[in-house]
C-alpha cells in the first residue's frame, strides 16, 4: 500500500479561470491551478514533491532541512503526524534554539517533529557528504531517510511531472514561483510540446537556471521541455516582502476573493501582471498560474 490512500488528495487539482482586466485588456486569459486545494496539510507542490519521497522511505523516519519559516518543514511534520512517521527537522540558525518557537516552528513541533538547530555555516555545507554525515550523527538520525531542503530531488521532480500532465491542453504558458526549482523542473517535463513553463524565482542570486537543469538531468537524463526564468520579482529575496507587494496581494484577494500567499504566490502573480503590461505574451495567450500555497496564520 502506498501512502497516497490515507492522505486522500484532491487530484487533479482544480483549474479556475478568473476575470482580471489587467490581463483581459491585453487579450490574455488568466487561469489559476489550485494546487493549494490538494490537501489541507500537504499543500500544492509540497504534496507533489514530498509524497514520492515518503513512498521511497518505505516507513523509515524522515529527516529534512529548512529555515525558521519553512513551508517544507511544516508539510513534512504534518505528513509524519498523518502517517505515524517520526520526523526530524534540521533548522538553519543555532541562535534560534534558545528562543521561543515562532508560529511556523511551533506548528512543526505540535505535529511531532523533533527540531535540531545548527549554525548557519554548517547548514550551508549540508550537501557535502562528510558534513551531512556529521549533521545526521549529531541529530541522531543516521538511519533516517533524508529529504533535501525544499523537497527537491529526482523523486520529487518526477512527482511534479504530473502537474504538467494535468495542464496539457489547458494553457499556453504555465507559470510557477520557484524556491529550489524542483517544481519547475518536473512541470516543464510534463507539459505538451507546444506549451512552455515560466519560473519566477523568489530568491536572489541567479543560480536557479543551473539548478533546474541539474535536477532535470538527474531525473530525466537531460534538459526537458520548454522553460525559462524571470529573475526580477524576488522583492529582495526569500521571505522578503515590500509594502508594494503586500498591497498587490491584498488587492488581488479583494478582486477575486482568493487567499494569496505572500512569499511565493504573490510574487508570481505580481510578475505575471508586470509581464502582461510589458507585452510579453501574445494576444490570445492563456496563462495558468500555479497556486502552490496559501497564507499561513501567524497568530
Amino acid at each position: 500500500m502506498t501512502s497516497r490512500a490515507p492522505l486522500s488528495p484532491r487530484l487533479p487539482s482544480p483549474l479556475q479561470e478568473v476575470g482580471d482586466e489587467r490581463f483581459g485588456r491585453h487579450g490574455l486569459r488568466l487561469l489559476l491551478k489550485r494546487d493549494d486545494l490538494i490537501h489541507p496539510d500537504l499543500i500544492g507542490n509540497k504534496w507533489r514533491k514530498l509524497v514520492p519521497n515518503i513512498e521511497a522511505a518505505r516507513g523509515r523516519p524522515l529527516v529534512t532541512f529548512g529555515g525558521a519559516y519553512s513551508n517544507h518543514l511544516r508539510a513534512t511534520a504534518a505528513a509524519g503526524r498523518l502517517l505515524g512517521l517520526p520526523t526530524t527537522g534540521v533548522v538553519r540558525g543555532d541562535e534560534l534554539a534558545d528562543r521561543p518557537l515562532n508560529p511556523s516552528l511551533a506548528r512543526c513541533a505540535a505535529d511531532g517533529m523533533r527540531l535540531h538547530f545548527i549554525d548557519r555555516s554548517t547548514y550551508r555545507r549540508k550537501a557535502e557528504p562528510e558534513k551531512l554525515a556529521a549533521i545526521l550523527r549529531a541529530a541522531g538520525t543516521e538511519e533516517a531517510y533524508v529529504v533535501p531542503e525544499g523537497g527537491s530531488n529526482s523523486a520529487a521532480v518526477r512527482g511534479c511531472r504530473a502537474l504538467g500532465e494535468e495542464l496539457r491542453g489547458h494553457a499556453d504558458v504555465v507559470a510557477v514561483a520557484c524556491g529550489t526549482g524542483g517544481t519547475l523542473a518536473g512541470l516543464a517535463a510534463g507539459l505538451a510540446a507546444r506549451q512552455r513553463a515560466l519560473g519566477v524565482p523568489v530568491l536572489r542570486g541567479g543560480f536557479l537556471e543551473a539548478d533546474v537543469q541539474a535536477l532535470q538531468e538527474r531525473a530525466f537524463g537531460g534538459r526537458t521541455g520548454s522553460w525559462s526564468l524571470d529573475e526580477r520579482f524576488h522583492f529582495g529575496g526569500y521571505a522578503r516582502t515590500t509594502p508594494e507587494l503586500l498591497a498587490f496581494a491584498q488587492d488581488f484577494e479583494d478582486r477575486h476573493a482568493l487567499p494569496v500567499e505572500r512569499l511565493y504566490v504573490a510574487k508570481l502573480l505580481y510578475g505575471l501582471v508586470a509581464l502582461a503590461r510589458e507585452g510579453a505574451f501574445a494576444r490570445g495567450t492563456a496563462i495558468a498560474a500555479v497556486v502552490t500555497g496559501r497564507p499561513f496564520p501567524e497568530g
